[in-house]
């Protein structure tokens, strides 16, 4: 199993692409739905998104849905393109990271109500049950994904404009997102809204500590602590969380308690507290007990190992060695690895397939949530291979 070879090979496929690609949520960027009336309803949005995304045959070339970068896509690009340097030492790579993050830079939000902080948003419209959200009006977790890979980018290459830019991302976090609502205190996943998600949430929270430590803002470190403690509080005695507050936000699902608990440990260390060690502990291992088969499947939601999904893989990966990281962790993820490779990897692209269900298999090419998620992951579990073979010798 050469992961460095598969890995290697996926950044070609991306970088052919220009680092562009579909979406499973990209189908309501159709150039043919935009000029018909249905377009302005809420529902019909909805269901043609979930028909785009459930669906197992690419509608997108006939429908004119161009192929797009993504912010978040590309900072995830950027991470593992870090990781690969930091085992390799090779200059191209972080000429590659250099580049994508000057994109980056570029594609922040110009709209004037959010553009006196840095901040991103996705470049398709979004159609939720509990909100709408146009192409570009910036989201928390697009905008924590983006900041914290454009600060290590800028910390690696000494570049401190890019490190303030995405430190100032936190101010938009804790101005435009702080909310009080329904009895919490919350990071909002966009300006105006008042749905309470988990994961946003947390990882506004985690974002806006670790900038508050280096900016010396302890207004913005103490809301950041209120908001971590809200998802404290509503944690299950077993260590779980459901997603968010709504009623149909009621499940559980392994991607985002994966996020959860990633957040928490940056939270953490950015502050340097024993405060979340509890949740951190029972969280994973809820999470561990819960969401693995035997052999290293990584299931999606809780009692029910399909779909298999590239993303729940690929977060394995990332919470097994940055929560756990112990000997039992690390042997895991290896299994992880070897079973995402086996029902997931294409050798004839060098890509990996959005999901497999019981019955069939959806082989769509998704350039953020499948090839940006699969490459990072990837790149840092071989660094992190790298780092405990040379520590071994």
């Amino acid at each position: 199993m050469d992961t460095v070879s598969i890995n290697s090979r996926l950044l070609d496929a991306m970088r052919r692409e220009g680092y562009a690609g579909y979406d499973p949520f990209d189908l309501l960027n159709s150039r043919l739905l935009r000029r018909t009336p249905l377009y302005r309803s809420s529902w019909f949005r909805l269901a043609w998104l979930q028909l785009g995304k459930r669906l197992p045959v690419n509608l997108r070339p006939v429908l004119r849905v161009p192929k797009m970068r993504n912010p978040k896509g590309v900072a995830l690009v950027i991470d593992g393109l870090l990781e690969d340097y930091a085992r390799t030492g090779e200059g191209a790579l972080l000429g590659q990271a250099r580049e994508l993050g000057s994109w980056l830079v570029e594609q922040r939000s110009q709209h004037e109500e959010w553009a006196d902080h840095a901040c991103w948003g996705y470049h398709f419209d979004w159609q939720a049950r509990a909100f709408y959200v146009p192409a570009g009006k910036p989201n928390v977790v697009t905008t924590c994904y983006v900041a914290r890979a454009l600060y290590r980018l800028g910390n690696i290459t000494g570049d401190l404009g890019v490190q303030a830019l995405a430190l100032d991302a936190a101010r938009f976090i804790s101005k435009a997102l702080y909310t009080e609502a329904g009895g919490r205190c919350f990071y909002a996943y966009i300006p105006g809204e008042t749905a309470f998600v988990h994961n946003a949430s947390l990882w506004g929270s985690a974002w806006c500590a670790f900038a508050g430590t280096k900016l010396g803002d302890d207004a913005m470190v103490a809301q950041a602590l209120t908001v971590a403690r809200q998802s404290l509080r509503e944690q299950a005695s077993d260590g779980s969380w459901v997603y968010g507050a709504r009623g149909h936000h009621q499940f559980i699902d392994g991607f985002h308690t994966g996020y959860n608990l990633e957040a928490l440990c940056m939270l953490r260390d950015a502050l340097g507290t024993e405060e979340f060690d509890d949740s951190i502990r029972s969280g994973f291992e809820y999470y561990r007990e819960t969401f693995f088969t035997e052999d290293g499947i990584a299931k999606y939601y809780r009692g029910n190992t399909y779909p298999l999904d590239m993303h729940s893989f690929a977060q394995a990966v990332l919470t097994l060695l940055k929560v756990g990281g112990k000997e039992r962790d690390v042997e895991l993820c290896g299994k992880v690895v070897a079973r995402a490779i086996e029902l997931m990897y294409l050798p004839q692209t060098g890509q990996f397939i959005y999901q497999r269900s019981r019955w069939h298999a959806n082989r769509i090419s998704y350039a953020r949530w499948t090839q940006s998620w699969a490459y990072y992951s990837l790149a840092f579990y071989n660094r992190y291979h790298a780092e405990l073979s040379h520590a071994a010798n």
